[in-house]
């Protein structure tokens, strides 16, 4: 038995897309499932049981974030991060690659692993696929992510034929460092940029090893969304059907439809939270930017068709008040209210695949978000 296993239930007559359920050492979910992302040990102004009432049953937590802060020796001491942060549910952790090629500037790539430069203190670091085994073995998720090497977009094809190459032989590292597969699933992640034949030899690779999941990388960096779709397009079918597919960082609306479509079944991003910080929200009806004077008397609920705690209590106007005056409830009430969002409108989506209409209820969500509108605002 490996730790991680994936259910198919079905499969949608008009799109194709996946409906199925992944069992992990603690406890399964449905997919397509959009995970909210807790990087420090915590979603961000919310307690794990809200987490938990709004139909959540997997988070994100960051290795490299956790690597500096409290630092993976106290966190392996406490139990785990299951333990740690109190939450019952399946833990996905990254592996840390994503960061230390966004977060450092110095930085100097080698075989062994990466040179770089702690962006909190300027403090000499180095991270190699057998550290961030090492770390996320410490951390106790379950399911973990392989080192690999995130290319900026766009990249030449021989720079990103290279960096093919070399997060295949980190793959290879990352199976024979975990040391724990009994209980923590390790997932390989298939790079190669917007080149088909790059992205089909990474996903040759890495099928070769036999992971019990998958990762799509490398996306939602900058690329137009079709460019993406079409990635997905020649990239999951690649990828075998008896293992979850997930696709990293990517959270809007739209990208969770068009990637379920597409045949994936897992998403993560720091967009509605991060957002919410903001005073901005996802609605049935599209964007909505509460902190806009024109809210101000607006004692309307952020989303009329939305039974989240948030839109049941409190008016556009009071939470506006809250987000200019600096208020913390008020970056909660947001917060919730976007993680609530996503999390059903992945239940709909859900549905829709179970009742072979994915492609309808797409085009019905892009009529009444205002996708379809010519300048629309997406996120």
């Amino acid at each position: 038995m490996t730790a991680i296993r994936y259910e198919l239930i079905k499969t949608c007559k008009q799109t194709g897309a996946r409906l199925g359920k992944v069992h992990t050492p603690h406890g399964s979910f449905d997919t397509p499932v959009f995970m909210p992302v807790g990087t420090l040990a915590t979603v961000k102004t919310m307690a794990p049981g809200e987490i938990k009432d709004m139909g959540a049953n997997i988070i994100l937590s960051n290795t490299y974030h956790l690597w500096l802060r409290p630092g993976n020796d106290i966190i392996r001491e406490a139990g785990g991060l299951h333990k740690f942060m109190n939450w019952d549910g399946a833990i996905l952790t990254d592996s840390g690659g994503f960061q230390v090629f966004s977060l450092s500037d110095l930085r100097k790539i080698e075989e062994e692993g990466v040179h770089f430069r702690n962006h909190l203190n300027g403090e000499k670091l180095f991270l190699s696929p057998e550290k961030a085994m090492e770390i996320q073995n410490d951390l106790g998720s379950d399911i973990m992510m392989a080192f690999d090497e995130c290319p900026p977009y766009p990249a030449e094809f021989d720079y990103m034929k290279k960096s093919v190459e070399r997060t295949s032989r980190w793959a290879e590292r990352c199976l024979e460092g975990h040391k724990r597969p009994e209980d923590q699933g390790l997932f390989g992640i298939v790079q190669g940029g917007e080149y088909e034949e790059l992205r089909k030899q990474s996903a040759k690779d890495l099928v070769s090893l036999d992971f019990p999941g998958y990762a799509i990388g490398g996306l939602s960096v900058g690329e137009p969304k079709d460019v993406m779709n079409r990635v997905l397009e020649f990239t999951t079918p690649e990828l075998p059907s008896n293992k979850p597919r997930y696709l990293m960082g990517v959270g809007s609306p739209d990208s969770l439809i068009d990637g379920a479509i597409r045949g994936v079944d897992m998403f993560d991003c720091v967009l509605p939270t991060r957002i919410a910080r903001n005073g901005t929200l996802m609605t049935s009806e599209g964007r909505l930017v509460v902190r806009n004077a024109k809210y101000a008397r607006d004692f309307r609920p952020l989303d009329e068709k939305c039974d989240c705690y948030t839109c049941k209590n409190y008016s556009r106007a009071y939470i506006r008040h809250l987000i200019k005056s600096n208020e913390t409830f008020g970056l909660r009430l947001c917060t919730y209210h976007n993680l609530h969002f996503l999390i059903k409108l992945m239940e709909k989506v859900r549905k829709a695949i179970s009742e072979d209409r994915l492609g309808d209820f797409r085009e019905e969500f892009f009529e009444q978000y205002g996708f379809n509108k010519p300048n629309a605002k997406n996120f």
